[in-house]
């Protein structure tokens, strides 16, 4: 049966998944050769490499990153239920000599906020600059109760809906979206996330390869931001 909450605009190298573990449980998981990030979306929990090593504690929009080979742990340490969201990157990016490869952990809060297009905003969790991810960026972004022009971005994107209310549109396709919502998004897909609500909409969202969440096109190539290098052609 569909998922209702899933918008599929296309195959993308990118594995998204909603982790829920109730009050007490306990979930033992390994990233293989894969890198990995996760972003708290509700409850309170910790999570420690299961060789031993600093236990983290996890609290809602706390992110962490996992480098291939973790074998880890996660523990719901409240009285409701932890809930994450999780997304995988296989084939990942090699590391620079000397790259720490270590569980790092980043809270939302204490990242800064950036400008995107159209007065939206965006802060990064964890790129190659920040938080030890290689293959990708992991940031939220803030859209605010407008409609952008449809664009276009030259990576690949899977979107989780933290709140707010609104519209995806992409060619023929009009879907609701709320918090709860799951987008993947090929590169190139021409797009707009429109907020329809009274309030900022949130998003948490992970693309690849790793550069700039307010790197944009509008459908005729043209930069769809001040700071967008020029569309190349290959």
């Amino acid at each position: 049966m569909p998922d209702p909450t899933l918008i599929d605009t296309g195959t993308v190298p990118l594995e998204q998944t909603v982790l829920e573990l109730g009050p007490t449980e306990r979930s033992t998981r390994t990233t293989a050769d894969a890198e990995e990030v996760l972003f708290v979306l509700a409850g309170v929990g910790s999570l420690s490499a299961t060789d031993g090593g600093t236990a983290h504690d996890l609290e809602p929009e706390s992110g962490v990153f996992l480098p291939p080979g973790a074998d880890y742990e996660l523990a719901n340490t409240g009285g409701a239920t932890l809930q994450i969201i999780s997304v995988r990157l296989p084939d990942p990016v090699a590391a620079a000599a000397g790259t720490p490869r270590q569980i790092g952990v980043r809270h939302l809060a204490e990242q800064e906020a950036q400008a995107a297009t159209t007065e939206r905003e965006f802060r990064i969790v964890a790129d190659p600059e920040h938080g030890g991810l290689q293959s990708a960026t992991h940031f939220v972004g803030y859209i605010p109760t407008s409609k952008a022009p449809a664009h276009f971005h030259t990576y690949d994107e899977v979107i989780y809906v933290l709140d707010g209310e609104g519209t995806f549109h992409a060619g023929e396709t009009h879907e609701v979206l709320r918090p709860g919502s799951r987008i993947t998004l090929p590169a190139r897909t021409v797009h707009c996330l429109e907020n329809t609500g009274s309030e900022v909409m949130r998003v948490v969202a992970v693309f690849r390869p790793a550069g700039s969440p307010a790197a944009a096109y509008y459908p005729d190539g043209t930069p769809a931001y001040a700071g967008t290098p020029p569309l190349t052609v290959s």
